[in-house]
């Protein structure tokens, strides 16, 4: 729960949702579910069934109330397998270094297509930074109470508490088409980019080209929204400290478990006044002509594309450019034209050569062109 937010605007949809949690805490009819003596952390409970039926589902009683086979004692290489968490504390992070000029080409090769350039993200994609991460962090407490006002800017550098997860979401799941496919170097180095595209500071010293990150340095990085978030879940008391903030309804209610008025007079909102965005630069066309007909549909490649390439070029959740998003595609032909065909054709990131076709190198540059066509 982020801290600084939480309590000063609260839409009518989480009051609701709080009202309801505050609610079924205080229901004897329900089992809370607990683990070695403690409540689960999740408020998960087991609700008792009627005529052979919870709300509107049947239920078999006789074979949910027969128990649980937990299976046998995992062993230790089973569990070092298993637990690949990287810790804040540095639990989990192995030795490693690579440097920010390094984490440069290593990012253009296998992260812009999707992050785009210097981590701006687009096509669907999450930004990875928005310049400054310290000045961005103050607009954590903005809040978007008029049509015109800036809302948080909430990208790695400005809103995660902690650096490790970075470390341990690229390891273990990037590049989208391959994870856990860089070496440990590799990911430090990436990370080592990241962190200087963000602006953020190690021990006081920004990061250029040459700086090298390793593990020592990586666990002296200080996030700048590191207090921003509640209850404290760091370390060993995590889940102790998680179970008694959310068991003091003050937090999170008005105090008192309720099914009906559970508030003196109306809950007080902020919304949003106003009618909206109505002066947009450049401002918005207002032509309602149907556009002028083109041969784009006849041009060479088409067939090939919408057969063969469309799955993965015709979305932008493949981690391929777009066709018809230009800026995508812009990006792409920094590289030149010459570049592109090559890539294309040996195969670059998650793409196979020629996309797993069997086209010629003539006809697939065909293919390539109208894509690049269809994309201006």
């Amino acid at each position: 729960m982020f801290k600084s937010y939480h309590k000063i605007l609260l839409s009518a949809v989480v009051m609701a949702a709080v009202t309801s949690t505050v609610a079924c805490a205080g229901d004897k009819s329900v089992s809370h579910t607990y683990a070695n003596g403690k409540k689960v952390i999740d408020g998960g409970v087991t609700y008792p069934s009627v005529d052979g039926k919870r709300a509107a589902y049947h239920v078999n009683d006789k074979a949910s109330n027969g128990g649980f086979t937990f299976g046998r004692v995992p062993t230790d290489n089973e569990v070092k397998a298993w637990n690949i968490d990287v810790m804040p504390d540095g639990e989990g992070l192995p030795e490693g270094k690579g440097t920010v000029e390094e984490g440069d080409e290593l990012y253009e090769a296998k992260c812009s297509s999707c992050h785009s350039d210097f981590g701006t993200g687009g096509a669907g994609y999450p930004a990875l930074q928005k310049g400054n991460a310290y000045e961005g962090q103050k607009s954590l407490t903005n809040q978007r109470t008029t049509p015109d006002s800036d809302g948080p800017i909430r990208v790695f550098g400005t809103y995660w508490p902690r650096a490790s997860t970075l470390w341990w979401y690229i390891k273990t799941g990037m590049p989208h088409p391959a994870p856990m496919s860089l070496t440990n170097d590799e990911v430090y180095a990436i990370v080592a980019y990241i962190i200087s595209i963000n602006e953020l500071k190690i021990d006081g010293e920004e990061l250029d080209d040459e700086y090298e990150l390793d593990r020592a340095k990586f666990l002296k990085l200080v996030m700048p929204n590191k207090d921003g978030f509640e209850p404290n879940i760091d370390g060993p008391k995590g889940p102790d400290n998680a179970r008694a903030y959310f068991n003091d309804f003050k937090n999170y209610g008005n105090g008192t478990r309720c099914m009906k008025n559970c508030f003196d007079g109306k809950p007080v909102l902020a919304r949003i006044t106003g009618a909206g965005i109505s002066d947009y630069q450049p401002p918005i066309s207002e032509k309602k002509d149907l556009p002028a007909k083109t041969d784009v549909a006849d041009a060479p490649g088409q067939k090939t594309y919408e057969s063969t390439c469309a799955v993965c070029h015709g979305t932008d959740t493949m981690g391929a450019p777009m066709v018809g998003n230009k800026k995508a595609w812009d990006a792409v032909l920094k590289k030149g034209i010459d570049q592109v065909y090559e890539n294309g054709i040996k195969g670059i990131n998650g793409m196979p050569p020629k996309g797993g076709s069997t086209l010629d190198d003539a006809k697939f540059k065909e293919v390539v062109d109208y894509m690049i066509g269809a994309s201006k």
